[in-house]
């Protein structure tokens, strides 16, 4: 992919709230240009190399685009930097989540077993682009455009999570209300619908539906997350919980997992939840 298409592509600009993201990127932004400097390239020379425009180089080297991870990989090859500037790809990548999301990222990309109940929207890992943005544009007060777009972003980066190796076990159960409920329009629900049958489908994830007849369950206030890791320790949220703050005791953890393994027996199947979904696909 050129990446010159990045011109028309929001979501990539630096946080200016985010004072440690602000700060990686600047020290980013000088590294590729004084390696690129080392070497006698211009700019322009340069941008035709990597398949970026001259502007977008200088708005990287001044901190103030976040690089791609293919922009970094193609600079390190062009520029002889011997896996120096492919390096920077981790600290950049932490960059797309705003600063309240990056515990939680780390907590997720160390996990072996995640398991979420959500009651009034869709988890975030679940979601489409489109959806995603849907439910960002209805925040009140509004965000901006930018900062939509930066949400959206983060939101999807996090679903690297589906494609790790070995694979976590990850387990949803989801309000058949969220499911009915068509944020973004006709077509945006039905992609949405249809990515949740993929996901669905993933060996490693279980989807399941508390259905709306099922009259009282333990999770009626809010959601439940709780996150396990290989050394064997865990920790656990809950909206209706301990003030909804994270939690890593053994007791409170007995809790949470008590109710989520409550609200999947009295949810629907798996295999019954994803035919509950493509009945609704059917009915859109």
């Amino acid at each position: 992919m050129s990446v010159d298409g990045e011109k028309d592509e929001p979501g990539w600009e630096v946080d200016p709230d985010d004072e440690w993201g602000i700060a990686v990127i600047a020290t980013v932004g000088r590294q590729l240009k004084l390696r690129r400097e080392a070497v006698g390239m211009r700019a322009a020379e340069f941008g035709t190399a990597v398949g970026y425009g001259e502007d977008l180089v200088y708005k990287i080297e001044g901190g103030k685009r976040i690089p791609r991870p293919e922009y970094l990989d193609r600079a390190d090859e062009v520029l002889g930097a011997g896996g120096l500037l492919s390096a920077m790809k981790e600290d950049v990548r932490k960059v797309r989540y705003p600063k309240r999301l990056r515990e939680l990222v780390k907590l997720e990309a160390q996990a072996v077993e995640m398991g979420v109940y959500e009651s009034h929207s869709l988890n975030g890992l679940l979601q489409t682009s489109d959806h995603a943005r849907a439910v960002f544009t209805a925040r009140q007060p509004p965000y901006s455009l930018d900062e939509v777009e930066r949400a959206v972003a983060a939101r999807l980066a996090r679903q690297s999570i589906f494609e790790r190796s070995p694979a976590p076990a990850l387990s949803f159960v989801q309000e058949e209300s969220a499911l009915r409920r068509p944020i973004g329009g006709t077509m945006v629900w039905r992609q949405q619908l249809e990515q949740l049958l993929v996901v669905g489908r993933l060996r490693h994830v279980t989807l399941q539906v508390m259905p709306l007849h099922c009259e009282a369950h333990p999770g009626l206030d809010g959601r439940i997350e709780v996150l396990k890791f290989p050394d064997g320790t865990a920790v656990g949220r809950s909206d209706g919980a301990f003030n909804g703050r994270p939690t890593s005791d053994p007791k409170q953890l007995r809790i949470l997992e008590l109710r989520y393994n409550t609200i999947r027996a009295q949810a629907l199947s798996p295999s019954d939840s994803l035919a509950f979904v493509e009945q609704l696909l059917g009915e859109t």
